[in-house]
């Protein structure tokens, strides 16, 4: 199984998508065309969600055609050479995935070996559940569940700062909340211009900081070495 879990898609002041590219062409390798899932985007088309992905990565050689053009979308996933899930909205997407029929499909294939890259959304969907979203729920899916590719709960673009003026939960209080009701769950905070890496079993952390690790019952860790750890 093969996953690259991105944490955003873009670094302040820098263009979409710009800092993780070349990442994504050396994860795929000789893949030149992926399949993308752009159902998490809600403000704006399809179509625009599709040629901002695909203008970014023909920088790579990398070839994106977008699953909403399939008039089977369950055939398209099953023949996909690279999967690839955008973020925006946690919740629509996953209610898309399930209304589409395609929860199992692509699990399946990835379990497989078909290789799964997300950022964002896409990252929250590779976990057991899109629980630790930071998301609106803006749409009821038929239920949390997610891919379960991963056996922790990442919470993308994790924060320390507590702005000035702000009386509101931080992060961690809201991630504390989680595991005070799911205390047998680990949660990766993954910070801004990081991402996961899974490869033959193994994690390995790519990007300029530590993950912030949450236990029930214990101190959050600073974390580098995601294989250390007992999920």
């Amino acid at each position: 199984m093969r996953l690259l879990l991105i944490s955003n898609s873009t670094n302040a002041g820098e263009p979409y998508l710009d800092y993780p590219k070349y990442e994504i062409k050396k994860f795929l390798g000789d893949i030149k065309t992926v399949l993308f899932i752009p159902y998490a985007g809600v403000t704006f088309s399809y179509d625009e969600y599709e040629a901002k992905v695909a203008n970014r990565l023909s920088e790579v050689g990398i070839e994106v055609k977008s699953i909403h053009h399939f008039t089977n979308p369950v055939e398209a996933a099953e023949n996909a050479e690279a999967i690839v899930v955008g973020g925006g909205n946690t919740f629509r997407l996953l209610e898309r995935v399930q209304a589409n029929g395609l929860l199992d499909v692509i699990r399946k294939k990835v379990m497989l070996g078909t290789p799964y890259i997300g950022w964002s959304a896409g990252s929250n969907l590779a976990c057991p559940t899109i629980k630790t979203t930071n998301d609106m729920p803006v749409i009821q899916p038929q239920s949390f569940n997610a891919f379960n590719l991963v056996p922790f709960q990442i919470n993308p673009h994790y924060l320390d700062a507590h702005p000035d003026g702000h009386a509101g939960e931080t992060r961690e209080q809201r991630i504390e909340e989680f595991i005070e009701l799911n205390q047998d769950v680990t949660v990766v905070g993954l910070r801004e211009s990081c991402m996961i890496l899974v490869e033959g079993g193994q994690y390995k952390l790519i990007g300029p900081h530590p993950v912030r690790v949450f236990k029930f019952g214990e101190k959050p860790q600073e974390i580098t070495d995601l294989n250390a750890l007992k999920f």
